[in-house]
């Protein structure tokens, strides 16, 4: 390829990811890991700047556990609300009072509603009773009492919208705009609603909804500050009690993207959501025990004169806590408090106007830079002119970050700027002159040559070093009475035995496209699947298991003439969902699996001299190489698992079963069936008859032998037929 060539697909290739960035710059295609990377970056800097000065304008009266523990658990009676909000106002004259909770039914828990009954009903004769109902009418109505504790004060009650169209409970305050009057205006939109009682909402001075929508990750960075709901817009809580607080009437918009309220402006989205301006982490502003409150504990009553108060609970079961930047189990409560703190100091972060323009035309700068510096430039000296604008880049983020209150994107840039210097530093190395190399030997130990060059035409597209989780298959082979074995021997001897046994066994799988994963002395394990995906995992998987087997055979007709004793192994094999991928230290790294799906298979081959087989393979196995035809051989729960696996021993291919031995075979399912159903005697009868014309098959000895172990001690009526196996 020449010079000009390499120049130009290099430079096409740095365009299109160029291009890339741009198509999400304008929202023509939005990619959801570049926003979460965003979200990450907000994240960082809000973190890192965020200030710590406690904020005593506002208080917060907590409905906490000692609150619970002295008046009772929650809902308490209304006259307990009223008596709280009469010595709020009363006794310690705060400013405002916003409530972080929504009074949605009446209380009847003072019997009222009883009493009247009988004065309508049986005792309406009776003016002893009459009187008396009379006298306590007024205290036991604790609905009324509540509604006059609201009356003529400055109290904002909260409620929620729901996308629920059936739920319109209770009464929404006024609205603060009619949207016809503001049709280019976006705004998110309810389709019902979860408020207060009328009576209540009539007599408190204002409302406001505390509804919060968290973004794509869970993390709850905005609140909408206006929803619509039938036409009309209605303020978010913190906005009503600072509308009450800085004693403004009506609200205005300063754009399509800002509201005004006295001299403070409240950026917005444009759905009219307000980032929160978090004032400093959790517990940031004074918390007071609602019961102190309404017992006329507080020590320092100007910890509450002229404050703004909101009521709200962190007891267990009544908070809602949501995850945040600053905190993953903050108090909903806080985030209003936030929110009031940064409407009275027009303390709000806002985007850029003219962002996108923007972020483009830098995207198209540094791309320019990168592209004509980097391919002239070393390794070293590229990284630091990378390493350089990146810094710029963040120096210049975090100078509009706190010192112009404006929010622009980061996580943008340095992944563009990282993608840019990762193509143009592999694009010759890694791409065009190592990658067989780098591939041969990161796999030779593993996979066959075969795959290593199958793997070098598909570098990053059909498979990955990281850790990933597909279905595989997995197995493990294990040569029986090793440690007798090696007694027996001399260590060179051994060494040698070793070499001549595991030779084989490793071409027979990869013969059949699998990769070892280690040896283990005597044993191995190896997997099919990965790292190239392969649809027939399992077929390969049995495959090869049969190959090392019939291998078997002549190596100990060669280890006999030697001198040395005959071996003989388990494999066992299984089949399911694992991970896959380099796992290790900063000292050893190596390809591997792990999962329960592997731990099973290695139980597997653990119970192969259990059934006197030489092969087991779960269902899975069974299910996903339908080739194979195979003899069921347990239902087993092995040790360390509660879930019962079945399973078969693979005899053959279905197509070379003989028939005698399928017929024996049907023969040995009913004898199956009824040991399953405890019909021992039946069972017995037929695992006998098939040990006589079988007599070498030691499962059906072994079933014998269980059954009658059975019989003398037989299992509870509920048996599911499982076997337990409490050892490996």
């Amino acid at each position: 390829m020449s010079t000009a060539i390499r120049h130009l697909s290099r430079s096409l290739f740095s365009l299109s990811i160029l291009l890339f960035f741009i198509l999400h710059a304008t929202k023509t295609i939005e990619w959801e890991f570049i926003d979460a990377l965003e979200h990450i970056a907000y994240d960082v800097r809000l973190e890192l700047t965020i200030p710590d000065n406690k904020d005593d304008r506002i208080v917060i009266v907590d409905i906490d556990e000692r609150s619970l523990s002295e008046i009772g658990r929650w809902p308490w009676n209304r006259s307990v609300i009223a008596s709280l909000i009469e010595q709020l106002f009363d006794t310690y004259q705060i400013d405002v009072l916003g409530m972080d909770v929504v009074f949605v039914e009446p209380d009847d828990s003072s019997g009222l509603t009883k009493l009247r009954n009988l004065a309508q009903g049986p005792l309406k004769e009776a003016p002893v009773f009459l009187q008396t109902l009379a006298e306590l009418e007024k205290k036991l109505d604790y609905d009324k009492l509540f509604a006059n504790s609201l009356a003529n004060r400055r109290v904002v009650l909260g409620y929620t919208f729901t996308n629920e169209y059936d739920s319109k409970i209770g009464k929404l305050p006024a609205p603060v705009f009619n949207t016809k009057e503001l049709k280019q205006l976006n705004y998110k939109i309810a389709n019902g609603y979860v408020a207060n009682l009328a009576r209540f909402q009539i007599n408190a001075m204002s409302g406001g909804h505390f509804a919060m929508e968290p973004d794509m990750d869970g993390i709850v960075r905005r609140v909408p500050m206006l929803y619509g709901y039938k036409d009309q817009l209605y303020e978010a809580l913190s906005l009503a009690v600072a509308r009450i607080v800085l004693q403004v009437k009506n609200l205005s918009f300063k754009s399509s993207t800002s509201l005004k309220i006295a001299k403070s402006t409240i950026p917005t989205d444009k759905y009219l959501q307000a980032l929160i301006p978090y004032n400093g982490k959790q517990n940031n502003f004074t918390y007071i025990s609602a019961t102190d409150v309404i017992h006329n504990r507080i020590q320092n009553p100007n910890i509450l004169k002229d404050k703004i108060v909101l009521l709200g609970a962190t007891a267990q079961g009544l908070s809602d806590l949501m995850a945040t930047p600053v905190g993953n189990l903050y108090p909903e409560i806080e985030i209003h408090a936030n929110l009031i703190a940064g409407i009275l100091d027009n303390n709000f972060k806002s985007n850029f106007t003219y962002e996108n323009i923007t972020e483009i035309l830098l995207l198209i700068m540094i791309s320019v830079i990168m592209v004509s510096l980097l391919p002239l430039c070393s390794p070293l000296m590229a990284t630091c002119i990378t390493l350089s604008l990146a810094g710029l880049i963040i120096i210049i983020n975090l100078f509009f970050w706190t010192v112009q209150n404006l929010v622009f994107p980061l996580a943008t840039f340095m992944l563009f700027i990282l993608t840019q210097f990762i193509f143009n530093m592999s694009y010759g190395y890694f791409i065009e002159s190592t990658n067989k190399r780098y591939l041969t030997t990161l796999f030779g130990q593993y996979v066959p040559i075969e795959l290593v060059d199958e793997m070098s035409k598909n570098l990053g597209n059909n498979f990955t070093m990281e850790g990933e989780s597909r279905e595989m298959t997995v197995l493990f082979s294990d040569v029986r009475g090793f440690t007798n074995l090696s007694e027996n021997l001399e260590p060179k001897e051994l060494s040698l035995l070793m070499n001549e046994y595991l030779t084989p066994m490793t071409h027979s799988i990869h013969e059949y496209r699998g990769t070892i994963d280690k040896y283990m002395g005597d044993a191995i394990m190896a997997f099919w699947g990965a790292p190239l995906h392969e649809p027939k995992h399992a077929r390969y998987a049995i495959d090869a298991a049969m190959q090392m087997l019939k291998r078997l055979q002549d190596l100990r007709i060669q280890f006999r003439l030697k001198g040395w004793p005959e071996i003989d192994i388990g494999i066992g094999l299984n089949t399911g969902i694992m991970n896959v991928g380099n796992m290790g230290s900063q000292f050893r790294i190596a390809y591997t699996v792990l999962g329960d799906a592997v731990n099973l298979g290695s139980r597997l081959e653990g119970l192969t001299k259990q059934y006197g087989v030489k092969l087991i393979v779960s269902e899975t196995t069974c299910k996903a190489a339908p080739e194979y035809f195979y003899r069921e051989l347990d239902k087993v729960r092995v040790k360390g698992k509660e879930q019962p696996v079945s399973i078969f021993e693979p005899i053959t291919l279905s197509n070379q079963i003989d028939e005698n031995f399928a017929l024996e075979i049907n023969y040995y399912k009913l004898a199956l069936r009824y040991y399953r159903q405890q019909s021992w005697d039946i069972a017995i009868e037929f695992f006998i008859e098939l040990s006589k014309k079988n007599p070498s098959c030691e499962l059906y000895k072994i079933y014998i032998a269980r059954i009658r172990y059975f019989i003398k001690n037989p299992p509870k009526k509920d048996w599911d037929g499982v076997y337990n196996f409490i050892t490996k």
